[in-house]
């Protein structure tokens, strides 16, 4: 099942953000990952909203038909969260709605329930596990498998590195997908915008990144994994509940690394099998002196990415 999404656009502070909006119900916000744009959900868009929820789904700073600013601190993690939770507050959402991560958009999800958890009621991670389960508990299957994440890091060659000789270097990277074709390379030839890729990884894979406080996210958690992904570890995902604060639970399924376009049904049916759970409401598994102290260090967090 796949549906011709139409974009729409608003403007934010900083950027124009373009989007999908479709459906009538509960809102889900999905986000995508690198290199995809909003597009990676169009398989997955129509099976939830034939079953009555909202579908949301953001092109993030730098991809799809969003603005692509040119500075790499740009694309910091605290300027992409700024992002959704204005486009959020936009649309009129007012209370918490659903959150869906795949890839960096998984990461910038963690991010998001961790330090504006009031926003959001569960959360759903696919593939990328919780960002200090990435960094401290991935293992060496992580680090052979991050290989690329290094490579990116080096303005202009990294660039020809990858573009070079028809993408020669991409296509292997991702195992000649069908998407690179009709999707990916069309996006990233555009002036600027494989720098503008590259530039999420630059300005926020380093050291001092992972100083960042990370307290216990209160907000209810499942994650889903492909048995044979290629730049991810199953550790980091299975490690990922050590940082949540309530519920948390993954999968894991047949697939690869883009399972919302090799098993959208699959994936649309564990988010709703999810979302019918009796799940706790935020912060009730911490204990009054847990929940202080939490809130103290989420004061912290919240500061130092003003």
């Amino acid at each position: 099942m796949e549906r011709q999404l139409t974009r729409k656009e608003l403007t934010l502070q900083s950027i124009k953000m373009s989007y999908y909006d479709s459906g009538a119900g509960t809102p889900i916000i999905l986000l995508h990952g690198f290199p995809d744009s909003a597009d990676v959900w169009r398989k997955v868009a129509p099976h939830l909203v034939s079953n009555g929820y909202r579908v949301i789904a953001p092109d993030l700073r730098g991809f799809g038909d969003s603005e692509a600013p040119i500075a790499v601190g740009s694309y910091q993690l605290k300027y992409l969260m700024k992002d959704i939770i204005e486009l959020k507050e936009k649309l009129d959402l007012t209370g918490p709605v659903k959150l869906v991560g795949h890839d960096w958009g998984s990461i910038l999800g963690w991010s998001l329930i961790t330090l504006y958890p009031e926003h959001f009621s569960s959360y759903v991670a696919i593939s990328v596990g919780h960002p200090r389960a990435y960094f401290n508990d991935g293992g060496f299957e992580q680090q052979k498998k991050g290989w690329y994440t290094l490579a990116f890091q080096f303005p202009d060659l990294a660039e020809k590195m990858f573009s070079q000789n028809d993408w020669a270097v991409l296509r292997l990277l991702m195992n000649d997908s069908p998407e690179l074709n009709s999707h990916w390379i069309p996006d990233l030839s555009r002036p600027g915008r494989l720098t503008a890729a590259m530039n999420l990884y630059r300005a926020n894979i380093k050291p001092q990144t992972m100083k960042l406080p990370f307290p216990p996210t209160p907000v209810p958690v499942f994650g889903i994994f492909g048995k044979d992904d290629a730049f991810l570890s199953q550790a980091q995902m299975a490690a990922s509940h050590k940082y949540v604060g309530n519920s948390f639970s993954y999968e894991t399924i047949k697939g690869h690394h883009w399972l919302p376009l090799e098993y959208p049904e699959l994936v649309a049916e564990l988010m709703m099998n999810f979302y019918n759970l009796p799940l706790p409401a935020a912060k009730s598994s911490l204990k009054s002196t847990e929940a202080k102290a939490w809130e103290k260090v989420l004061h912290v967090a919240k500061k130092m990415t003003d």
